[in-house]
């Protein structure tokens, strides 16, 4: 349940994907709780665990990591490392290090405070896909100390193939490689884009940036609001969201993020102009991304004095909120000459470590569907997601567990 060994040499890659997954005779979710196995999109009966695994991207510690961190994060994409290296100078900036573990650091230490508050005697381990510590170690600790059952939290809010299933095949790759996919069960709490304890601090975030534009001189009618979420391919997009949104441009991604939007807006400032936007895009330019980038709606606006960017597609401050918004965007609004500000991600927010303690909750007392708190149009997400959803388009199904195969 702690960090590696500082003396222990530092390991570049993360584990090899996953071959196959282990599933119980009769079972259609691998490596699942009982409860789980049969794929019912909600588990309302009591379900006893024996510790909570968060789960971050992770990132670099140091320039040495730099790369290796970002190969972990293209693998298999053949991206050059002269190619990577520009995305480096991010992170170099930094000196190298991504703030990213360290508020993850700060997450579990406040879950494991707020869980043993709520009488939840369920220790916290910590691990990342993409670097130390890595989610077979922190996996194999696990098994040792005893642990045959976790429920884990995805460091992300939403469905799509980056935040949600490739969590889940990352996941099936770390329980292959501890040689543990017999072994330990791993469920998932639900997407909790939805649950007021992540929803409520943009909302206070939002009343006092609008109260700040106010102080600075700015009607309301002259602020708009943007909140902001990291782009994905758009074929990606259409795959999110279990089918349920084929009719939204963007898919379910889209829809979650604008059910969130909404809530914001009507709870902190329901006169104020708002939009979606995107940031952070990579890949080919020739492959279509979801838009508008936040640059170019910040350029084009019309009529306005004033920003606010809320960044609801994000739970902590690191790179890409440092960076893309913090540099960049506010680099291009004060070029339009626009006053800016930026509203904080839920990071440890007292209301939003108490939503995670509730996500656990639910699942160990076997909350019913209605009893569960949400309060976006888009009522409490699936616990067990539902087959094809979140895949990679264009790619074949890779090993996942937490949902129904493929």
């Amino acid at each position: 349940m702690t960090d590696l060994d500082a003396s222990t040499p530092r390991r570049e890659t993360k584990p090899p994907q996953a071959t196959g997954v282990h599933v119980e005779p009769g079972a259609v979710v691998a490596s699942a709780s009982p409860a789980a196995q049969s794929g019912s999109a909600h588990i309302t009966e009591p379900v006893s665990y024996d510790a909570v695994l968060l789960s971050g991207f992770g990132g670099p510690e140091g320039q040495d990591d730099v790369l290796p961190f970002l190969r972990n994060v293209t693998r298999g994409r053949g991206i050059p490392d002269a190619r990577l290296e520009e995305v480096a100078q991010h992170y170099r900036a930094f000196g190298g290090v991504s703030p990213i573990n360290e508020q993850n650091r700060a997450l579990r230490t406040a879950l494991q405070e707020a869980l043993a508050a709520a009488g939840l005697d369920l220790p916290v381990y910590w691990g990342n896909r993409n670097w130390e510590p890595y989610l077979d170690d922190v996996l194999a600790e696990a098994a040792r100390d005893g642990v045959r059952r976790m429920i884990a939290i995805p460091t992300s809010a939403y469905s799509s193939y980056s935040s949600c299933r490739q969590y889940r095949e990352d996941w099936a790759d770390a329980l292959e490689s501890a040689e543990l996919s017999g072994t330990l069960q791993i469920d998932k709490v639900r997407q909790f884009f939805s649950h007021p304890g992540f929803v409520e601090p943009f909302a206070e975030g939002l009343r006092e940036a609008v109260a700040s534009a106010e102080s600075a001189g700015h009607r309301r009618d002259a602020i708009e609001v943007l909140f902001t979420t990291h782009s994905i391919p758009s074929a990606d997009a259409a795959l999110s969201g279990a089918g349920a949104f084929d009719d939204v441009d963007g898919g379910g991604y889209a829809a979650q993020h604008l059910a969130v939007a909404e809530q914001v807006i009507a709870d902190a400032a329901p006169d104020v102009s708002w939009q979606l936007v995107y940031q952070s895009r990579s890949g080919a330019p020739s492959t279509p991304w979801l838009e508008p980038d936040i640059n170019d709606a910040i350029a084009a606006l019309d009529r306005r004095t004033a920003a606010v960017v809320v960044p609801i597609g994000f739970v902590s401050d690191h790179l890409e909120v440092l960076w893309d918004l913090d540099r960049e965007a506010r680099e291009t609004a004060e070029e339009s000459g626009l006053w800016v500000t930026r509203v904080a991600t839920p990071g440890v927010h007292p209301t939003f470590v108490d939503a995670l303690v509730d996500l656990v909750r639910e699942r160990v007392v076997g909350r019913p569907v209605g009893e569960r708190a949400s309060v976006t149009r888009i009522g409490p997400w699936f616990d067990v997601c539902r087959p094809g959803c979140c895949a990679k388009a264009g790619a074949a199904a890779r090993p996942a567990i937490a949902g129904i195969m493929p």
